[in-house]
């Protein structure tokens, strides 16, 4: 549900403005809306100094040592050694990578000193180096003198001396600054010092919760300061905006009558930027993860979807994984990793809802017989329901799917415009959607299309003809209707046959299961080394699946929530959510 709010000024005297601030900060339920943009050259700093902690924070989390809460003495100075700490690891890792390439290419020219070869130019002796195809050494001009270093594929390193100025046709390598020898001290050298600067910085690491607690403090301390900046001023009084529940009015309005505060409480205007607060029963809060982890809301003037989210969330998660073998192992995945890391991760409820999702994976593999695939079990366990097995059946299954999801998003509006008649226009596309589901079923499946199906499309013609803008110019009524179907009509077919996806996808996460099973199978487990390559493909086959199932999930399953169902709806999910000013 979305929580109604209230649009709320607050006027004090400007002497009076770093108080008010300090005061909503600690009661903690207002939302601000700035009067004007802040700006300043104060807030530039803190931004600055957020970003400077990020990158360190960013460097730091690279580390793993135990973490230590240790207060840190000027911060500025601590974060600046991290970062140029991490720039001259930067620095000296690419030099180490040339060192590298340098050292590989005179590899197998062998050790010698560049700085003899520069005597011997100063005495008229000029030594080059070519790689030269071994074929053409013969061909040389007999005044050079060849020496030949090393031979791989047809090629030839070679020394070529000379008394003069040669340039020959073939590749030619600059002579280096340091011997091989001296690259590889060099190589070790930086190596080494990489080492002791990384763990100068592991060491560093320990202080990563102190400033993470800095940078939480700084970002409050610019959202405080962006308030002032951002009040509305007239003559000595300043104000400014804001948004409360509703439930929270008569709280606000209390303590800003102890506190003196000028107030005034409204409805917000439809052209407001009202922010969205999301109160749901707690089976339909464990959602609230995934919302965050898409960064999505919806608007204040649209609708919560999140139980319907979650239900057939839940139901699609179930057919495209569609193997309880793999349901099991998510949901000892999600145990695991709750056990462990429950402390480190806020969220609690993130854990429930992989737990849903996982059950929904069981339960729709113990259905169709799907545990770990479906052909190495046909022999000993049958499907609870067979006709999960059969492949028309599961395609039929996902277009009722598609035409319920779809149908509720209607009746919703339909009861949400109660009693105008233009609610009638929802009616209209229910059967319209129905209709379709019926002739993605004769078109796709081959089934007779029923005789009724008929006057389902006549009926839905005639409410949307008729009521998608009722008025008593019934000629202009009926064109906004005309215009309303043209519009709409392909894209239900379209949206009702799009979850065909499911039964598409749960396809081939059993395809992918099976087939590795087969080549399991086949090696079979005669003897110690095809035994282990056995268990390496079925490990590697299956793991592939395990990663590949979520991934669909998100690509289709959320999809659905998020495009079809929430078009339908009419969701543009252009909201924020509701941050109230807290010290």
């Amino acid at each position: 549900m979305i929580v109604p709010m209230k649009k709320v000024t607050v006027v004090v005297q400007d002497k009076d403005k770093i108080d008010l601030i300090e005061k909503l900060g600690k009661l903690g339920i207002l939302h601000i809306e700035h009067v004007q943009a802040p700006s300043g050259r104060e807030i530039n700093l803190i931004k600055e100094d957020i970003e400077k902690l990020e990158e360190a924070v960013d460097i730091l989390s690279l580390f793993s040592l135990e973490k230590e809460r240790k207060e840190i003495g000027d911060w500025k100075v601590f974060i600046r050694q991290v970062i140029e700490l991490k720039k001259k690891i930067d620095c000296l890792r690419e030099e180490l990578n040339k060192l590298k390439e340098e050292i590989a290419v005179w590899e197998d020219w062998g050790n010698f000193e560049p700085k003899l070869i520069k005597e011997l130019e100063g005495k008229n002796i000029l030594v080059k180096f070519y790689r030269i195809p071994l074929r053409e050494i013969k061909k040389l001009p007999s005044d050079l003198v060849v020496k030949e270093i090393s031979k791989k594929k047809g090629m030839c390193n070679c020394l070529v001396i000379a008394r003069r100025e040669i340039k020959l046709p073939y590749p030619e390598f600059s002579l280096p600054i340091l011997s091989l020898e001296e690259m590889k001290r060099e190589k070790e050298k930086k190596g080494s010092l990489i080492l002791s600067l990384e763990n100068e910085l592991r060491e560093k690491s320990k202080f990563i919760d102190s400033l993470k607690k800095i940078k939480l403090d700084l970002e409050r301390e610019k959202e405080f300061v962006e308030v002032v900046k951002g009040m509305g001023e007239e003559e000595n009084l300043s104000y400014l905006r804001g948004y409360i529940p509703e439930d929270k009015v008569e709280e606000f309005l209390n303590f800003a009558r102890k506190e003196g505060w000028g107030v005034l409480v409204e409805d917000p205007k439809p052209e407001d930027n009202v922010p969205t607060l999301l109160r749901n029963p707690r089976w339909v809060e464990i959602l609230s993860p995934l919302f965050k982890i898409l960064e999505i809301f919806p608007g204040y003037q649209e609708l919560d979807i999140s139980m319907w989210f979650l239900i057939f969330l839940s139901l699609f998660f179930g057919i495209l994984i569609g193997d309880a073998g793999y349901g099991f192992i998510y949901l000892l995945l999600t145990f695991l990793i709750k056990k462990k890391w429950k402390d480190r991760i806020k969220e609690k409820s993130i854990f429930y809802l992989l737990y849903l999702l996982s059950t929904s994976a069981i339960i729709w593999g113990l259905l169709s017989g799907t545990i770990f695939g479906q052909e190495w079990l046909s022999n000993f366990i049958k499907p609870i329901i067979p006709s999960l097995r059969d492949d028309k059946t599961v395609q039929g299954f996902c277009f009722f799917l598609g035409a319920i999801h779809l149908s509720i998003a209607h009746l919703w509006k339909f009861i949400l415009k109660l009693p105008s008649l233009s609610s009638l226009v929802e009616l209209g596309w229910v059967f319209i959607l129905w209709g379709m589901y019926f002739l993605a079923r004769m078109l796709i499946l081959g089934d007779l299309l029923p005789g009724f199906v008929k006057f389902i499309f006549l009926l839905g013609f005639v409410f949307i003809l008729f009521f998608t803008h009722p008025q008593k110019n019934i000629i202009k009524g009926i064109g906004k209707g005309i215009s309303n179907l043209l519009l709409n009509l392909v894209n239900n077919f379209t949206d009702v046959v799009s979850y065909i996806r499911l039964f598409a996808v749960g396809l081939a996460t059993i395809a992918i299961a099976d087939s590795f099973n087969r080549m399991a199978i086949d090696l079979g487990y005669q003897g110690f080394f095809s035994g282990l390559i056995t268990s390496l493909i079925l490990l590697l086959g299956h793991t592939l699946n395990l990663i590949l199932g979520p991934m669909s999930v998100l690509v289709h399953g959320v999809r659905l929530n998020l495009l079809e169902f929430s078009n339908h709806l009419g969701i543009k999910w252009i909201g924020f959510p509701y941050k109230p000013l807290k010290r």
